[in-house]
Parts: C-alpha cells; structure tokens; sequence
C-alpha cells in the first residue's frame, strides 16, 4: 500500500514509520518541526491505514508467539474463578452485589432483601449492554434513597463520554431518559425523584453541574453550576450521612467545595471555602459538625472540626494536627467512629477513633509491603468498617472491621485457582539511593527458591506522579512470570504519594526529572544487588508511566533490555501547548504551563518525544488505544515513528493499537487477559523463556 503525506507519496514497508514522510509545526513563536504531527488527524483515511499497517507489521513480528500467548492465556484464564460473587454490600434492607458468570466478559449487578428466602433481582447486566460493542464500561451507579431508581451511565466506546439512563428497579423499565455527554458521577437529593450529574466540554473536562427531576425534558434541566477555569473539574457526591449532595471542584493541588440540604434539592448550592492556590480540602458530616481534612498550613494534612451553622474557615479548630513524617491520606466519618487512613513510610495504616470517648487505636498488618482499600460503606449508622487488603503475595481480601470490638470478619478472599501456595513465593521491601542520596523504597515479590546471583529475569514498574500511591497489590495473572523465575519489582520514586505530600512536590514542576532519575537509580541497585543483570531487566510502565519510561529509556538506553509503555503522555510540550486537547490545562498544576519560559525548557529537557536521538534503544513494546482521551493515540504512535527512525539498534520495536478501546485497553474481561498474554509474550520472547 502508500501513503500520500503531504505532496508526496511514499511505498510503505516494513516498518511502517520508518519510511512515512514529515510534516512542520509552529508553535510557542518558535518554528519546531514536528515530523509526525499529520498523525494526529484521525479523520484520514491514510492514518488509519498506517496504524492498520503498524498493526499488521506487530502481528507478523509476534506471531511466532501465538502458542506461547495461548499458553499463557490458558494458564491465567485457570487462576480465576469465572463464576463469582463479590462480598454483598448491606443497604437499608438490601444486600447490594455483582457476580461473573463463566463465559460471560462483564458482570451483573444484583441485589436481594435481607430476608433469607428473598430472589436475586439483576439490576444492570453488563453483558447485555455489551451486545453488539467492542467495549463497554459502566460509570455512574447510584440507587436512589428509596431503593426504585438507579441511574447509570455507560461508555462504549472508551472515549470516556458517557450517556446517563434510569431504570426504575420496581418495574424493571428503562424510563424515558437518557443524557448524552456525561462525567461518570451522579447524586441524588432525599426526595427520590431529583439527581445532579455533570456534563463534559469540548476537551472531555466535567464543567457544569446539573440537576435534573425524574420524567421531565432532560434539555430544559436546570443548570447549577458553570467551572470556567480550565483547570478544574467536577465532581458530585453525597456525604454518608445522606444530608448533604457535595459538589467538589478540583485540580490537581488546589479544591474549592459547595454543598447542598439533601432534603433541600431546590435550594442553592453554598460555598464552604473559596479556592486558595496550593490549598486542598475535603470535608464529611456528622451532626452538628463537618470534618474537614486540609493541607493549609499542614503539608501532609491536618483534621479540623467546624459547626454546620458556622464552616467559615475560621471557625476552624485543629482536631488532629499535621505531621512531617505522616501523611493523613484519607478520612471516614461514621455515626459513632472516625476512621483515618495514614501513610508512614510509605506503608499505609488504619487508624480508628471513638468518636464518643476519644479513644483510638491501630488496625494492625504485618507484612513488609502491603496495600490498604477503602471498601464500599454506604451506611453512616454503623460500626463496621469494611476495607479490601492485598500484598504481593496475598490475594484481594474483604474484611469488616467492627471498631468496637475490634473483631476483624473475613468476609471475602479472591481465590486463586490451581493450587497456589502462598508460602511459595517471598516479599520485602528495600531502599534504594538516589543521585541526591534519597531513598527509594522497592517492592519486591519472587519465588522463595530464588537465588541472587544476578541471572533473575526482573520486571520493574513504576508510576511516580499526581502524588498516587504504587500499591504492592496482588495479581494472579503475575504468577505466569513469577513461575518462570522473573522477580516482579514496584519502583516508589517521587512525584507519587508513598512518603507524604513532600514526596509528591518532589517530583512535579521543575522536580520533575526526580522522577526519572530515582528510577535509574532504583534499576542500578537492583543490578548491584544481584537481584538481575541489565541483560535480563525489563520495564513497564503506562500513561504518566508511559512519560517515565519514555524519558529513561532516552537516559540510560543501555540499562533495560526490555519496555513496555502502555498509553505514555510522551509528547509533554506539544500536548501542552493544545489546550483544546481534554485534561491539557488541568495538567498546568502538576507540571506547569509551557506557556512560561522556564517551564518549557525544563520541560524540553526531559519530554521524551523531543529527546529521542540517535543511539540505541531496547526492545521497545507501545501499546495504544484508538480512542484514548486522556493520552491521545497519536503521542505513543509519533514517539513510535519518531524512535524508528533515530535509533540505531535492531532491536524490536512494535507499536500495537487497540481501534476500538480508550485510556485502559479492553474493557471485558477475557479480552484484558489476552492483552496481559500477548505483553507477557512479547517478554519472555525476548529473554528466551517459555516454560
């Protein structure tokens, strides 16, 4: 086949971006030239068929990998219980739950009332929504008070624009509704007949908040709220205790919230605490009172306590003070109990405070590296306190904590079909140094027969931004890698949140490249350590992940055997500098506006789009989602074409694009295993492994 790019047409062989021909750019009043940038146009027939041709040359390259990918599909597909049933949720006189049924890709959402002998009533089945979709994924799930209604919205497209339905549970009928252009959050007010729900701009950002009233003209609803800054969103929630809907706007380090009597649903919005650049707060009720969790003049967050009748921020009084080496990540508030999720060196912890006496106490865990889940607790009269704990080496588990009595219920463990011994396998946490002598912690799993001599197939992963935490969660499907020796490794490098708010600063703005090099500097210890060998070291990492990869694979290519990059924000400035393209400006607060000399060069001094150069690169697998809105297809494939045609190795490199899916890949369930088989093929293709 050609391709025509510009005036010229050009025969396309394999590769395909090795040949394509470039177009110019002029951006920032300085001319750059942007090679690839025609790529962008989605609308061309000649883009889509080089990404049909890209995908094509992938398949050709790994199809030698087809039975190893069955292999290793089969062996995944063995560890899952297909037929499932998560740990009901009890609400009011309901138990709330979803299930998977073998064969099918998505699950169905149920209930049943608490009598014993009462039927299962399938609420939404997701397979049936599925029928005729590539892709599907359910956003909004909200029952109304009353237990007869349930809004939802669904994507089937992954593009993250969602259309919102009401289903009236008593008489198993769609209503008449049906929004187009939806975020994936709804609330309902205590009259059971009025929601608010947000609506999407042009860049795909929640701007505006509405409410609307059950079997009236979804065009005439009643506009709430308009957020004119680019750099915040929307966000609509309920305060546990069912009195007040909370809508949150927020960017990445600053929020501003309203709230409005549940009861009241006509009633206007008010402001609890105008927005104040770098200030964070989140707020619960129970009461007379509202707890408010906030960074003012508390970097790793402090509680504080105000009447309902007087939130002004000074009547504020400082409940629990802020700590240097404690970060307050998260706050419940219960009738009788408050619950505070911490993070000390980078374990999290459960802390439980008796709201009517003021005693507290610990949730006790014990392993070296774990994560901690807050669960579903819907109901505010209660003093069980659910929550989803997992390691590297044990599998999801529900437990409810009475805090009361301190009694801890397993509810729920995932099981892992097949015979897996937890005794089999080894987790630790270590600490690597970085270049200005500070340490990294490093999750490790592996199996307890391993051996550090240096000849250990290692995988090491990494995000590092928006102060998220890594979490060393459990995976069935990594057992297919551990089991043929690989030692799995989560790299916790600045710019995410595992050591508090300071952890998180450190690793943003024009601290960006921290980032980066605390993970070199991870991949080195792990090296001099014996744990692997250059040789034998693979990386993943995807979206701001996909940035980190993208930059130390430009750094120190000769460090990694092996990447992967799923959806990676590879071209920072030009994407930047769009703000027509969706989370662009919100993006301002975590890195900084290119807009702005010293952020654009700084910027231009790690972007790993503008810094591929002629050198070699490892074995290089781009994974991409045609209808990704958060990372627009077109980075990863320009990086792709960009890479092709600098680099001097003749290692892989294959860029494969899912046509009909978004920012997180296949959305059913066995389709998402595929993808993991056809990633974990294309490693241990690489390394020679197979058994």
């Amino acid at each position: 086949m050609s391709l025509v790019s510009g005036q010229v047409a050009v025969e396309v062989v394999s590769p395909p971006s090795a040949r394509i021909i470039p177009r110019t750019d002029t951006v920032h009043g300085d001319v750059r030239v942007d090679n690839y940038y025609w790529l962008r146009d989605r609308a061309n027939p000649e883009v889509l068929g080089y990404l049909n041709a890209e995908n094509e040359y992938t398949n050709a390259l790994m199809a030698h990998t087809v039975p190893l990918q069955g292999q290793l599909y089969r062996e995944m597909l063995a560890r899952i219980k297909e037929t499932d049933l998560s740990a009901p949720v009890q609400i009011d006189d309901y138990y709330y739950y979803s299930r998977t049924e073998e064969g099918k890709q998505y699950s169905m959402y149920c209930r049943k009332k608490k009598d014993a002998e009462a039927e299962e009533q399938v609420l939404l089945d997701l397979n049936e929504l599925a029928a005729g979709h590539a892709y599907l994924d359910l956003g909004a799930y909200e029952v109304s008070p009353n237990h007869q209604y349930l809004a939802y919205s669904i994507d089937t497209a992954g593009s993250e624009r969602y259309t919102l339905y009401v289903k009236d549970l008593e008489a198993d009928t769609l209503s008449a509704e049906q929004i187009d252009n939806v975020g994936y959050q709804v609330a309902w007010a205590n009259d059971n007949k009025t929601f608010f729900y947000s609506a999407l701009d042009e860049a795909k950002r929640p701007y505006k908040l509405y409410q609307h009233v059950l079997m009236t003209d979804a065009s005439r609803d009643h506009m709430v709220y308009h957020e004119k800054d680019e750099a915040f969103w929307i966000d609509v929630l309920k305060t546990r205790s069912e009195k007040y809907v909370i809508l949150l706007l927020g960017s990445h380090n600053t929020t501003e919230i309203y709230y409005l009597d549940a009861d009241e649903p006509r009633s206007q919005f008010m402001l609890f605490k105008p927005r104040e650049e770098g200030v964070e707060y989140y707020i619960e009720h129970r009461g007379d009172k509202f707890y408010i969790r906030t960074n003012k003049d508390a970097q790793n967050f402090k509680v504080v306590v105000t009447s309902v009748d007087r939130p002004a921020a000074a009547n504020w009084t400082e409940w629990i003070a802020g700590s240097d080496s404690v970060m307050i990540d998260d706050l419940d508030v219960f009738a009788g109990h408050a619950v505070i999720y911490e993070v000390e060196k980078g374990l999290q912890k459960i802390r439980v405070i008796d709201l009517r006496n003021g005693s507290d106490h610990y949730v006790e865990f014990s392993e070296p590296a774990y994560a901690i889940f807050r669960g579903k607790n819907p109901e505010f009269e209660t003093d069980i306190l659910r929550f989803e704990y997992t390691s590297l080496v044990t599998p999801t588990t529900i437990f409810d904590y009475h805090m009361t009595t301190r009694v801890q219920e397993l509810k729920k463990q995932y099981e892992v079909q097949g015979g897996y011994e937890r005794g089999q396998y080894n987790s630790e946490r270590i600490w690597a140094r970085a270049r200005d002598s500070t340490m990294i912690p490093i999750s490790l799993v592996y199996r307890r027969d391993m051996v550090r001599d240096g000849s250990n197939p290692l995988l090491l992963t990494a995000y590092g931004a928006y102060g998220y935490i890594s979490e060393p969660y459990f995976s069935s499907n990594r057992l297919s890698l551990l089991d043929r020796g690989f030692i799995f490794a989560i790299a916790h490098v600045r710019g995410g949140g595992e050591l508090g708010k300071s952890w998180h600063q450190q690793g943003q703005f024009l601290n960006k490249k921290n980032t980066f090099t605390d993970f070199i500097a991870c991949a080195k210890y792990l090296v001099d350590q014996k744990y692997t060998a250059r040789d034998f070291l693979t990386i993943w990492g995807g979206s701001a992940g996909g940035t980190l990869i993208g930059a130390v694979i430009n750094m120190e290519p000769e460090l990694f055997r092996t990447a992967i990059a799923g959806a990676p924000f590879v071209d920072v400035i030009n994407t930047l500098l769009d703000p027509t393209i969706p989370l662009t400006v919100v993006e301002y607060t975590e890195l900084g506006s290119p807009y702005e000399r010293e952020y654009y060069e700084y910027m231009k001094s790690y972007s790993p789009y503008d810094n591929v150069t002629a050198q070699n690169y490892p074995n290089l697998l781009v994974l991409v989602g045609f209808n990704d809105t958060r990372v627009a297809y077109w980075e990863p494939v320009k990086w792709t074409a960009k890479l092709r045609a600098c680099k001097k190795d003749e290692n892989l490199l294959l860029l494969k694009t899912n046509m009909g899916a978004g920012h997180g890949g296949s959305s059913g369930r066995y389709d998402y295993l595929k993808d993991i088989a056809f990633a974990y093929a294309f490693i241990l293709d690489i390394m020679g492994i197979s058994e």
